[in-house]
């Protein structure tokens, strides 16, 4: 019998819980165990799950979910009277659920709002420090989980900890990532790979951009290990985001690569859906890219991943579950400094000056690995 906290929650008398995940695209599907977790632990009840109305499809199609709320962060451009209007709303949907436990995953404040108003017999979030008025978070919530004091754990083992605080431990099949990306994805998807003759898990995913500059890798750079996939024999997709930032980096990417190569390269940036991009991802062989949304899909879908990570620490955030090789630099012992580019300019010298070679032998390690488990 394992030993739990004193303060465990009785976990049979919860009928209702709501998981909170207010971050970004990857953040939202590093905590889908969270919701595996719970379902297994009280099968007769319902998980509900509240994220930004942009990151939901990390979730939407997650077997254990009941309901997703979500949150847009247009209703501030409705004006006072339609962004309380839309806030209210949520409220409502929210205490009409009658959530007994709610799991706070970040440091958002209206966590703080939602344990107020909701009133769940049961709060749990992280611990705060004593420049967030912890009183307040004390009088509203029930039980704090602590962050590592040493050497970082991975994130998702990290949101699993609000669980574990209350006396609920995952098992191993509960800590995998979980994204489904749905039949009219795939259909769509499976669609533009026969047109290009690309049926099959033949292809490398390129996917060389990210939201954030500062995890970016050097165009041409990308474009001479793209040219050399090519000339292993490794068709190549492209993909992006639908935003200028990353069109411009692939744009020039494309634009470097000898003409012999463009017609082995299938560039469908700014053209899928975030499910689509999963369903993608599940027919490639290979991803390679930065720390980055896309590379978490990867993980969540099965696919082996090559990450490359400058600023950002691997140890919170590789590729979880899945054959993969991290490749960083050697040569910076600053790293990981967490910072947005070298004295915040925005630009990681430990990301840029990763030769290409060292990416190549990497992908040729793991293609081999995975090949040999075939």
């Amino acid at each position: 019998m394992r030993p739990a906290p004193p303060d465990r929650v009785p976990i049979a008398r919860v009928r209702r819980a709501l998981v909170t995940k207010l971050r970004h695209h990857g953040d939202v599907l590093l905590a889908s165990p969270v919701l595996t977790t719970l379902k297994r632990a009280i099968p007769d009840a319902e998980v509900d799950a509240l994220v930004y109305e942009e990151t939901a499809p990390m979730l939407a199609n997650h077997p254990a979910l009941a309901r997703l709320h979500t949150i847009d962060r247009g209703w501030k451009k409705r004006g006072l009277p339609g962004q309380v209007r839309a806030e209210l709303g949520l409220l409502r949907a929210l205490r009409e659920r009658r959530f007994d436990l709610l799991v706070h995953l970040t440091e958002h404040p209206r966590g703080l709002t939602l344990a107020t108003l909701l009133r769940p017999a049961f709060a749990v979030t992280r611990v705060r420090g004593e420049r967030e008025h912890p009183w307040l978070w004390r009088r509203a919530f029930t039980h704090f989980y602590p962050l590592p004091k040493g050497r970082p754990r991975h994130t998702v083992e990290t949101n699993l900890d609000a669980l574990r605080r209350i006396g609920v431990h995952p098992s191993p099949d509960d800590k995998h990532l979980i994204l489904v990306p749905g039949e009219p994805a795939q259909q769509r998807v499976d669609a533009l790979l026969a047109e290009r003759n690309l049926a099959g898990k033949r292809f490398v995913q390129v996917h060389p951009g990210s939201r954030w500059l500062f995890k970016s890798w050097p165009s041409g750079r990308m474009a001479s290990l793209v040219e050399k996939l090519v000339r292993d024999g490794l068709p190549v997709v492209v993909t992006g985001a639908p935003d200028e930032r990353e069109r411009a980096i692939v744009d020039v990417m494309l634009a470097a690569l000898p003409e012999q190569c463009k017609a082995d390269v299938l560039d469908l940036t700014g053209k899928l859906s975030l499910l689509e991009l999963a369903a993608l991802t599940t027919r490639a062989r290979l991803f390679v890219g930065v720390d980055s949304a896309p590379m978490h899909i990867a993980a969540a879908v099965g696919t082996p991943a090559v990450a490359l990570f400058g600023p950002s620490d691997e140890a919170e955030w590789r590729p979880w579950g899945v054959a993969h090789r991290v490749v960083t630099s050697t040569d910076f012992p600053c790293r990981p400094c967490r910072n947005d580019g070298c004295g915040g300019g925005k630009i990681s010298e430990c990301l840029t000056t990763l030769p290409v070679d060292r990416v190549a032998t990497a992908i040729d390690a793991l293609l081999a690995e995975t090949a040999a488990h075939r």
